[in-house]
């Protein structure tokens, strides 16, 4: 398999030159003509969806990885719409960033480049085909996607349709590739690629990003797992809160942007959580809280340590109890992921203070945490949510997926 891996990487190091010589007119046009492809095509993606699907099932897979998974009209709709997206969207490579004359005369200044080759190893999410494909070829990067088995034929539908779109506009296909094996063996030897990828980028749960991390020989950029919280303020509205909180826990649970644990403090509690509970009574969403919750709620279940970092993925929701706003940031920032975290308060200056001190990506005041997604970002489509702080955080659109080089106009000048 080796052998393959390196005629794969080989191709993807030979498309880079040509989508460099792509420009923004072409680059667009070939997005649209994708885009075309997935819709017209959609009961072929549907088809083989409806194979992983059926695995799925067999193998009893959990219910929020199931979501993930699924395809709809809808969702494939949203795949293409997103590529359109990415057609309006400003082409970032090229652009200078910055350019300033020295005392000698030397015009020195940054422009914007792709990365180069850039590999993604991902889990049950065939929607992510799509969107790595689209931002990488904006921005001039050839990508080569390692996907789950659990999605393995969705993936390979997507991927033959993508580049047959790339044909028919005399681009080479190899612009985006499939590694359609999908034992360990291969992921392993994947992540040791270096001499044709240029960072790769892993998108699934901890296991899956921790094993990256410690085995790749390419560089990473770490997404993470999502223990996002909501912390209901005293001066929270009633009315506001619950309805962002069903919101974050209940419109899709698979997603790692969901709410996965409450922090409520304790003078606004005893009001808060039997309404609360009252409205996630109608997706039966199972609650378990510390003993201050309990004492409101006695019937629900009772919280573990294990609770308090748990990314559930699942209609679960943890409830901690707090004396003050401090204490809730303390907690928050103990057992978050870095991923988004969000106050509701009607009290700008507690407001400011949770901007100012969680250490998350994505950082919000009386807002759904559902929103940190490159899409609803303005993006077109993201690459994944970083939670890390070196080159990129938050959700990843095109200019996280560039870098810069200088570029020097000289006139003669030599250095003594």
């Amino acid at each position: 398999m080796e052998k393959e891996l390196v005629v794969i990487g080989k191709k993807a190091k030979q498309a880079v030159p040509l989508l460099g010589r792509l420009d923004g007119e072409m680059k667009n046009k070939a997005l649209l003509t994708a885009a075309r492809y997935l819709t017209e095509r959609q009961e072929d993606i549907l088809a083989a969806n409806a194979n992983d699907i059926k695995v799925a099932e067999k193998n009893k897979m959990n219910i929020g990885l199931q979501d993930r998974l699924r395809l709809t009209k809808q969702r494939i709709a949203s795949m293409a719409d997103g590529l359109e997206q990415l057609a309006l969207l400003d082409d970032p490579i090229g652009e200078v960033v910055t350019m300033k004359k020295r005392p000698n005369g030397l015009l020195i200044g940054q422009k914007r480049v792709s990365l180069g080759v850039i590999g993604i190893i991902y889990e049950a999410r065939p929607n992510v085909t799509a969107d790595a494909f689209g931002l990488c070829f904006k921005t001039g990067n050839a990508v080569i996607l390692k996907g789950g088995s659990d999605a393995i034929h969705s993936n390979i539908a997507i991927v033959q349709i993508l580049q047959e779109a790339l044909k028919s506009q005399g681009i080479t296909p190899d612009a985006i590739q499939l590694i359609e094996q999908t034992d360990r063996e291969t992921t392993t030897a994947f992540m040791r690629l270096d001499e044709y990828v240029d960072v790769l980028i892993p998108r699934g749960g901890a296991s899956l990003i921790q094993s990256v991390v410690a085995n790749s020989t390419i560089p990473v950029i770490e997404t993470g797992t999502g223990n996002c919280h909501i912390y209901v303020d005293e001066s929270a509205d009633i009315d506001k809160a619950i309805s962002i909180i069903f919101n974050a826990k209940t419109q899709r649970i698979s997603v790692c942007n969901a709410c996965e644990s409450l922090v409520v403090h304790k003078n606004i509690a005893a009001e808060l959580l039997p309404y609360l509970k009252e409205k996630l009574d109608k997706k039966n969403v199972i609650l378990r809280g510390d003993s201050n919750a309990k004492a409101i709620l006695s019937e629900i279940e009772t919280a573990t340590m294990e609770d308090w970092g748990c990314e559930y993925l699942d209609y679960i929701l943890s409830i901690k109890v707090v004396s003050s706003l401090d204490e809730a940031i303390a907690h928050i920032n103990q057992y978050n992921t870095g991923h988004s975290e969000s106050i509701i308060t009607e009290n700008y200056t507690n407001a400011q203070q949770f901007l100012d001190e969680i250490d998350a990506a994505a950082v919000y005041v009386n807002a759904s945490t559902r929103f940190t997604d490159g899409f609803e970002f303005g993006f077109g489509a993201e690459i994944g949510i970083s939670t890390q702080k070196l080159h990129a955080r938050g959700p990843m659109g095109l200019q996280a997926l560039t870098t810069t080089k200088y570029i020097i106009y000289g006139n003669g000048q030599i250095r003594d």
